[in-house]
């Protein structure tokens, strides 16, 4: 079906009906259910004027709705669509019904990093020998007022970061991105916008930008003795009030940082990584505030400021565009200022509506050009590998991802109270149809080995910690009585307390060694607790106290799935590097993938010390 976003007012209000998914349940257009005033209003005679702020935030590189991996429309079991084009369609038909004079556009940042088509301008064919970026061309085609500056903007360096700053038509803002040395600012930390008010003086909107400060720890190697991140709270409070001073009515905060208080991996920062909602309680003059970065849908939330008692707004628009905030502040001139009287808030769905035809033409070919990398050649494998049997056996499938994420994880601890401790890393069979063929290898044959968008960290446990780890990974398996040729489905998906319809394949963990073999078996005689036999590292039964590294995906760190340990453990890597892309780049620079060199058959399943048979 087609819809005439931009057609009568009728079109654009039934457009806006279907998409709204938040606040109340209800769109609070003018005139609507919940609507402070109606029209635009100038302040006067108990009118207020209505200022629309509008949100995007976690673009990651997201401008189809398209999964570059499978080469097909994205789709996910919740029926979510993606995409700044989609995104677009709403901003504008916002723009058309409230006027777009009436409207300002942020985006909380995360923009340039998350699919190949981003990797490609970034890596491939680079913003910094020369080509545009699709983002920052479809950004500047929405018209964006300004964004904040999220944590993998930094991914790539500050070179590409600042040639994609040179190429938008907005401003990039953080004023908690500062110089080493000066302590300064290193990009703009607030912008003022103008709104001009019929017959009534114009509304000056101040709008400071913010990052999590933990992108000192996730890229450390791209910013260390160049930029450092001090608070968000803390920041918030020198420029609030040096936005006042220099006229601004309202203000609005566009922030890189989960609302909830928190930091989500562990990491050792001296300020909450997530602190959005910190800041709107401690730091007063602040009137609404667009949240990024923790990949919540937060369609309106209110903070009452500790000092002022005012209620400050808040919303987050889910991720990758799925969402876009609309927050509604209803103005009143008190004394001849202009003052926040009323507001709220909603999200709209970009599952309703279809793409933005300027976008989607303008980025056509760039679009073109990543699909065809992704079905590109970019290694070839000596053997085929396939995870058909991951599940129940040793594969050199599961070793691949394991080899990939310790390498990476050990070559980050140089330099590090990590550096020298021995580094292992686990990894679950996702996905059974993930095959690399003999011969020529795609960045699509790569990706089916990882099907998430998971990010790599490691953790320091302890020897018995690691023990009691792999006795959890085994409560996978059901009991058999004794040595003998069991069915696949027989030994494994078993029913527990924690898993009562059965343990899904995500939440079995392998695990193996990097310099030297780690070495297991599992015996399915044994009650669940008491399985791992033969627990050893080089050779040599591992001491309980004994200190490793483990390369761990986020979705395990952060307490999915409940294993013990890892939530307490001290992290020790964490550069938000999704394992995914490091494969792919892993196979990009090596050329070969050679599964003799690096694949050993590490664990078994047991009876006793009779290995058990298992068909598929």
């Amino acid at each position: 079906m087609t819809i005439d976003v931009l057609g009568s007012e009728t079109t654009r209000r039934q457009l806006l009906t279907m998409a709204a998914v938040g606040g109340a349940g209800l769109f609070t257009m003018a005139g609507a259910p919940g609507a402070v005033a109606q029209g635009r209003g100038d302040g006067t005679n108990g009118k207020p004027f209505r200022l629309t702020v509008l949100g995007t935030t976690d673009l990651h590189g997201n401008v189809y709705n398209w999964n570059y991996f499978k080469d097909a429309a994205y789709s996910d079991s919740k029926g979510n669509h993606v995409g700044l084009a989609k995104a677009a369609t709403l901003i504008k038909a916002v723009r058309a019904e409230r006027g777009a004079d009436t409207c300002i556009t942020l985006d909380a940042g995360d923009t340039i990093q998350g699919t190949p088509l981003a990797y490609y301008y970034a890596k491939i064919d680079p913003i910094t020998d020369g080509s545009k970026h699709p983002m920052a061309e479809s950004m500047n085609l929405v018209g964006y007022d300004a964004a904040a500056l999220g944590n993998h903007e930094y991914n790539y360096g500050l070179d590409t970061l600042r040639t994609f700053e040179s190429q938008l038509n907005f401003p990039l803002l953080s004023a908690n991105s500062v110089d080493w040395d000066t302590g300064r600012p290193v990009f703009r930390p607030y912008v003022i916008k103008t709104v001009q008010v019929p017959g009534s003086k114009p509304v000056r909107v101040g709008i400071l930008g913010l990052v999590t400060p933990g992108v000192a720890i996730w890229d450390k190697a791209n910013v260390e003795g160049r930029v450092k991140f001090p608070g968000i709270v803390e920041q918030a409070a020198v420029f609030v009030p040096k936005l006042k001073a220099a006229g601004a009515d309202i203000v609005v905060v566009s922030v890189h940082s989960g609302a909830d208080t928190s930091s989500s991996y562990g990491d050792a920062l001296p300020y909450p990584e997530n602190a959005a909602s910190l800041m709107a309680e401690q730091v007063p003059d602040i009137d609404a505030v667009l949240v990024g970065h923790a990949h919540v849908e937060i369609p309106q939330r209110f903070v009452q400021n500790a000092q002022t008692g005012r209620e400050v707004l808040l919303s987050e628009p889910l991720y990758w565009g799925m969402r876009v905030t609309v927050m509604d502040l209803d103005l009143i001139k008190v004394r001849g200022q202009w003052r926040v009287a009323a507001s709220s808030a909603t999200t709209l769905n970009s599952n309703s509506v279809p793409e933005d035809a300027e976008i989607a033409t303008l980025l056509q070919s760039s679009h073109e050009t990543v699909r065809a990398y992704v079905n590109s050649v970019i290694g070839s494998c000596t053997e085929a590998m396939s995870a058909a049997t991951s599940r129940y056996e040793d594969t050199a499938a599961m070793d691949f991802i394991n080899l990939v994420q310790a390498q990476t994880v050990q070559a980050g601890l140089a330099g590090t109270a990590g550096e020298g401790l021995p580094v292992l890393s686990i990894a679950a069979p996702f996905n059974k149809s993930a095959a690399i063929p003999q011969g020529d290898v795609t960045v699509r044959d790569v990706a089916g080995l990882y099907i998430y968008d998971n990010t790599l960290l490691g953790i320091v446990l302890t020897g018995a910690q690691v023990k009691d780890y792999l006795e959890q990974s085994a409560a996978y398996f059901k009991p058999v009585p004794g040595p003998g040729t069991y069915p696949a489905d027989a030994v494994t998906n078993a029913v527990t307390e924690r898993a009562p319809k059965g343990t899904p394949d995500y939440n079995y963990d392998i695990m193996g060694g990097l310099d030297a073999r780690l070495t297991y078996d599992i015996d399915l005689t044994q009650a669940v607790g008491s399985r791992i036999t033969g627990l050893s590292y080089d050779g040599a039964p591992i001491g309980s106290t004994a200190e490793f590294v483990v390369a761990i995906n986020n979705y395990r760190q952060s307490g999915g799935g409940s294993f013990p340990h890892v939530t307490a453990a001290p992290v020790v890597y964490n550069r938000q590097l999704e394992i995914r892309q490091l494969i792919i780049d892993w196979v990009t620079a090596n050329g070969t993938v050679d599964p003799p060199s690096f694949a050993s058959i590490d664990w078994r399943l047991v009876a006793g010390t009779t290995p058990l048979t298992i068909t598929p």
